[in-house]
């Protein structure tokens, strides 16, 4: 690092390059010498001349100069001002091709026969033309509506897969930029786009329902390329483009690919122009879907003749490559899944989709492949799956396992947060959370990579503070928000999953448009952006989705003072004044997942399920009010922030009469919850719902519920990743930690010891007798890895501060603990941390990165304070649940 500011990026997103919009905001991270200094930019456009400013922040700093135009290439640097600062290096960014400055024109696909949403096959849109020259430089711009893959001269474009990704089409609509050069020659060249149904008129959700975004596929694309003689030469997508049927037979995200390279080759014919309609052309902030890794398999079964099971040894997303198709006209079937059954077969059973009185769905994820004359390797780039396992069948010929790869598939997201322990089964369990985390952060986060697939808001919204934790999730989770925005309903509520491809917003008589404004799932709109800018510093965030914000919570206040729910209007036909601020009168998923009962034959009772009616119409305003709660408290948090000082006081206010109404209607006299479950106590705590002089009371009772359920979790949904911090948070680490070590369902490590490599959707996702029941990749009970990061390592934002500028550095050492490590990359720099016990004595060490604080507190309550640096504490450590005095001595 040296004395050179590093890491500078821009606010957009990019594959092999950052592509950025007219104004991109710039960021660095500062050495350490530079604390609290002004900085010198230059910026190199086009090459021309050397461009200053200055700047007094460091990050998102507004773009200095004129604005950019479409395609200019930027190199800038920065510097801490003052004389002989030293520079950091150049860094590169492009512009894209802004939307008006696109002459290209909308293409589709001549389709002669429709086989139905979840069988069309893939089609392919050429152009050829002549270039004169050598090729000095070239940029692909390019975008569908469906998924695309695009080839020069038969060189893939680019690194991208599973373009243009998700979005909400009607409104929003990203490009890719590409670096083609190396794939063009002088004479003849050709370009070839094959376009597919993906997000846009695919099958969505577990019933595999069409996506309602368009009937039609379309491909725009301009191909800019500079010639080695000084000209420029472009090609656009236009009427002279032909369309034939690509090989790829059916292609569907959801259920798989077919390949048939036997296929004889096809008379081309004109393409279709302006057939469909999109909106404006936009980059998008996130970092693109790629193929982060590769994975042999770890075992290779054969279970009956030309059938074997492949082992990856990691649940994830993905797919299957494979390099040996064998001789020309060999089919080979390739079934994905995420458990075995006793006879070591693939068994997706468990993933099957159930609705009451309904036959049920039947799960499958299967890409097929027929080889040609010619070698060829199969990489299905128009589906994703979910899986471990794969079943791979074929007929006549062998399967060499050195062929086979796994090819993992997700959000290039950036890693910021580390952790290890002298526990081995906590590692494992911080590698399956994050594991399962990217499983579901295919551009969007979704809730399981399998049967739904879906981004449901309230799964994002319960693990947002973790995943900041884990990855830079800054520009991804702005991408999705922009599509939370897009699909909110006019009245304000938010869509249970954004992309909304079901389009509920236009569909209001849908049954499902009846559950659709959940609390804790519509919430995420003001949770996710307030997370974000608590973790990462940027404003921004807060001002792009303050309308959508308001007009949700607006939304519920309405439905707060005119509905009751009617139970509660059956005891009393006049509501009490307060009743005005108790959102119970409106459908609300509840906690959700929380473990499953059993019957007196010891099966488990699903209420969902069993008593689907009784469920729908249960009275769930604890839950409703305390998240009109948080949410109303947030927004007054959010306009101090933006410096909207009557709407602050205004939801202050509101908040205020919301936790009195929540105290009138759920807080007895006793202290006790009106629900008396471990969730409702858990987010009374953590929402700061209670009086002062009942806290106490309520984490007695929420112990005794643990203690009544022998030590297990009894949380679902919302509240597990508050569980475990209000316990240590009220004194009571020791139940904290029994419930994180144990070991039978339901618990975490029960999850490991069943050899988990994801978070389950059920906490008892793999019984006693080994049957699998639900997701086997669900994150949301991932939430825990932040009680790893913030209580066992200790390293946790202090309060009242943002982007990390301030922190704490506490452990808790849990029983048979010895060390903990971990570092987190925060905005000025990385915080990394080290405790160790050593016989009688606690030692931390600690690297504090410029611009930010440390308190280090240990168990007694001594507490150090230390700035940016390296340092090292040691005290004497007590092994009790109450520590003993402390001798402290500090290095710094």
């Amino acid at each position: 690092m040296g004395g050179a500011p590093y890491d500078l990026t821009v606010d957009s997103g990019g594959d092999e390059f950052p592509v950025t919009g007219s104004a991109p905001r710039l960021s660095w991270k500062p050495a350490l010498d530079a604390a609290g200094q002004d900085f010198e930019l230059e910026a190199l456009i086009d090459g021309g001349p050397e461009q200053a400013a200055t700047a007094t922040g460091h990050l998102y700093v507004a773009w200095p100069w004129a604005p950019l135009r479409s395609r200019q290439r930027v190199q800038w640097r920065v510097r801490a001002a003052g004389i002989n600062a030293e520079w950091s290096d150049w860094s590169p960014f492009e512009v894209g091709l802004l939307n008006p400055d696109w002459t290209a024109s909308w293409i589709s696909p001549v389709e002669n026969e429709d086989p139905g949403y979840g069988q069309r096959p893939a089609n392919v849109l050429s152009a050829e033309f002549e270039l004169s020259a050598g090729v000095k430089s070239a940029r692909l711009y390019s975008t569908a509506l469906g998924i695309y893959t695009a080839a020069i001269n038969g060189e893939r474009a680019g690194t991208t897969e599973l373009a243009p990704g998700s979005t909400s089409y009607d409104r929003t609509l990203y490009a890719q930029a590409s670096d083609v050069t190396s794939a063009l020659k002088p004479g003849r060249n050709r370009i070839d786009v094959e376009v597919s149904d993906g997000w846009y008129r695919g099958q969505v959700g577990a019933f595999r329902l069409p996506a309602g975004w368009g009937t039609t596929l379309g491909v725009l694309a301009e191909l800019h390329i500079e010639l080695a003689d000084g000209s420029h030469h472009v090609v656009v997508t236009d009427d002279t483009w032909t369309s034939t049927p690509s090989h790829t037979t059916r292609a569907d995200l959801m259920d798989g690919q077919t390949l048939d390279l036997t296929l004889p080759a096809v008379v081309p014919v004109k393409a279709l122009a302006g057939a469909v309609e999109a909106p404006p052309i936009d980059w998008s902030p996130a970092p693109p879907v790629r193929v982060t890794e590769s994975r042999k398999p770890e075992r290779l079964l054969e279970v009956r003749p030309g059938v074997w099971v492949a082992d990856f040894g990691q649940n994830a997303s993905g797919w299957i490559r494979l390099e040996d198709l064998g001789p020309e006209g060999t089919r080979t079937l390739i079934e994905y899944g995420e458990h075995l059954g006793p006879d070591g077969d693939l068994s997706t059973s468990h993933l099957d989709s159930h609705r009451p009185g309904e036959p049920a769905r039947i799960f499958s994820q299967r890409d097929e492949v027929i080889a040609g004359a010619v070698p060829a390797v199969f990489e299905p780039r128009h589906t994703v799956h979910g899986f471990q396992y794969a079943r791979i069948s074929r007929d006549g010929a062998t399967l060499d396992p050195s062929t086979l790869a796994m090819e993992v598939v997700h959000t290039d997201l950036r890693r910021t947060g580390e952790f290890s322990c002298s526990n081995e089964d906590l590692n494992h369990l911080h590698s399956i959370g994050a594991w399962s985390f990217l499983g579901n952060a295919v551009d969007v986060p979704t809730d399981c990579p399998t049967r739904e697939r879906l981004a449901w808001t309230g799964d994002y919204q319960v693990f947002i503070s973790t995943a900041t934790r884990l990855r830079d999730v800054l520009g991804f989770s702005r991408k999705w928000l922009r599509s939370v925005r897009d699909d909110q309903l006019e009245d304000g509520r938010i869509a249970n999953f954004s992309p909304d491809g079901r389009r509920i917003k236009n569909n209001l008589t849908d049954q499902f448009a009846m559950m659709t404004g959940s609390a804790g799932w519509g919430d995420a709109i003001v949770a996710v952006p307030w997370e974000l800018y608590k973790a990462y510093g940027d404003d921004a965030v807060l001002a792009e989705n303050w309308d959508a914000m308001t007009r949700w919570v607006q939304w519920a206040l309405e439905k707060a003072q005119t509905t009751r729910h009617h139970s509660r209007a059956q005891l009393s036909p006049d509501p009490e004044p307060f009743e005005q601020y108790l959102w119970d009168g409106t459908f609300h998923w509840g906690e959700w997942t929380e473990p499953k009962k059993r019957d007196a034959d010891g099966k488990l009772i699903d209420p969902v399920q069993d008593n689907p009616m009784a469920w729908f119409m249960e009275d769930k305003g604890e839950v409703g009010t305390a998240y009109l709660y948080r949410s109303t408290t947030t927004l007054a948090r959010i306009a101090h922030v933006l410096n909207r000082a009557g709407e602050a006081a205004q939801y202050a206010a509101i908040s205020d009469s919301v936790r009195e109404a929540w105290q009138a209607a759920y807080l007895r006299t006793d202290g006790t919850t009106a629900t008396d479950s471990q969730a409702s106590y858990v987010r009374a705590l953590a929402f700061g719902l209670l009086p002062e002089h009942t806290r106490g009371l309520a984490v007695d009772r929420l112990v005794e519920l643990i203690r009544s359920a022998d030590t297990h979790v009894g949380t679902g949904f919302l509240s597990t990743g508050d569980l475990l911090p209000v316990l240590v948070e009220a004194g009571r680490e020791d139940v904290a930690y029994e419930l994180l070590l144990q070991r039978t369902a339901p618990s975490w490590l029960y999850m490991v010891d069943k050899g988990a490599t994801t978070i389950w959707e059920a906490w008892e996702g793999i019984d006693e007798e080994g049957n699998a029941h639900e997701s086997l990749n669900h994150y949301s009970k991932g939430t825990v890895l932040r009680f790893l990061h913030e209580y066992t390592l200790g390293l946790r934002q202090d309060q009242d501060t943002v982007a990390w500028r301030s922190v704490v550095i506490a452990p808790t050492p849990g029983p048979g603990l010895t060390w903990a490590r971990g570092s987190h990359e925060t905005p000025n720099g990385t915080i990394k941390v080290h405790w160790q016990l050593d016989g009688e004595e606690l030692r931390i060490d600690a690297d504090i990165p410029v611009d930010t604080t440390a308190r280090i507190i240990f168990p007694d309550g001594t507490e150090h304070t230390a700035g940016p640096g390296r340092f090292r504490v040691a005290s004497a450590f007590a092994h009790t649940t109450t520590a003993g005095p402390f001798r402290s001595t500090v290095t710094v």
